[in-house]
């Protein structure tokens, strides 16, 4: 089963995602250009292989529902996530703010 919700964050809108797999649960938020997921999420693939995408993502560990991802300290970031200040140890709520703020799309 997949799940897609919307999350209000206050400021902003964002995306959940949850997937529902033999044996574990994908989680992703998604917020302007970027996201945050759980741990299936390959950081290292991202800044290597891939690097030239550029992708803004995140990962959190240890995380079994939407809720817990946003309040998760970040376990990983990729490059472009360290370029818009999103870094190891921000919660995934913080992370997803910096990503729509550099989206611009933060609420006046």
């Amino acid at each position: 089963m997949v799940q897609i919700v919307p999350l209000d964050l206050g400021d902003f809108m964002a995306v959940g995602v949850v997937v529902e797999l033999p044996r574990t649960r994908l989680l992703a938020i998604s917020a302007g250009d970027g996201y945050i997921m759980c741990g299936a999420l390959d950081v290292h693939l991202l800044n290597t292989r891939l690097s030239d995408r550029g992708v803004v993502a995140a990962r959190a560990v240890g995380v079994r529902t939407l809720p817990d991802l946003l309040e998760a300290p970040l376990e990983s970031v990729t490059f472009a996530a360290q370029a818009l200040g999103i870094h190891p140890g921000l919660s995934g709520r913080n992370a997803l703010y910096r990503m729509a703020r550099y989206a611009g799309l933060l609420r006046e």
